[in-house]
């Protein structure tokens, strides 16, 4: 018996292989189809620079680019930026700027800015922003260097060259925030809209 009561599956704009774990994690029924939207010229055009704007703004049009494809369905949209102090970090472009990066955030405490929104026949229905701050532990170049060495290729599809729930743990002294945040969907927010929307069992 399924949880989700929804009379069409719910839809997930997005492909992130967390994201979907955690949507599967809680029982959901959903169909990944990520948003065709350019990110970056999203971001430039818009003129903002604070990390939560941002990712507030992305989740969004990831939503309301898939919702005018499916009419009727809930969509939900995600969107997550890393901020040190003023500097916004991007995905690394190979070993080389992952290993910058992580120099950059080692023995500091940077912020995670983790985004949803819900929109349906083209309208947002819910959004939120959460936040999680992540201080990682003081790392000599050796330690980065074996780091990126036994992580491989999976540094470069996030930003800040980790992956909490993977090898990435090893690199942090301290955390704050909730799971959900850290992987870039505030769950609980998006559980609690739905359960409000009369779209789940529990």
């Amino acid at each position: 018996m399924s949880i989700w009561r929804g009379q069409q599956r719910l839809i997930l704009a997005s492909q992130s292989r967390a994201r979907k774990m955690l949507l599967e994690n809680a029982g959901l029924d959903f169909e990944a189809l990520p948003a065709d939207i350019d990110e970056r010229a999203v971001q430039r055009d818009s003129g903002l620079s604070s990390p939560g704007e941002i990712a507030s703004l992305l989740a969004r049009e990831k939503a309301l680019s898939v919702s005018r494809q499916k009419p009727g369905q809930y969509v939900v949209g995600a969107d997550q930026t890393l901020a040190l102090g003023p500097q916004m970090f991007s995905k690394p472009a190979g070993r080389a700027q992952a290993a910058e990066q992580l120099g950059l955030l080692a023995g500091r405490t940077h912020e995670l800015h983790s985004a949803v929104s819900v929109a349906r026949n083209g309208k947002i229905q819910f959004a939120d922003v959460s936040i999680a701050r992540m201080t990682m532990r003081p790392l000599g170049r050796s330690e980065i260097e074996a780091y990126l060495g036994q992580a491989g290729d999976a540094v470069t599809t996030s930003v800040g060259a980790y992956q909490l729930e993977g090898l990435g743990v090893h690199l942090f002294e301290r955390i704050e925030g909730d799971h959900f945040t850290i992987l870039g969907l505030p769950l609980l927010s998006l559980l609690a809209f739905l359960r409000r929307e009369a779209l789940l069992a529990v």
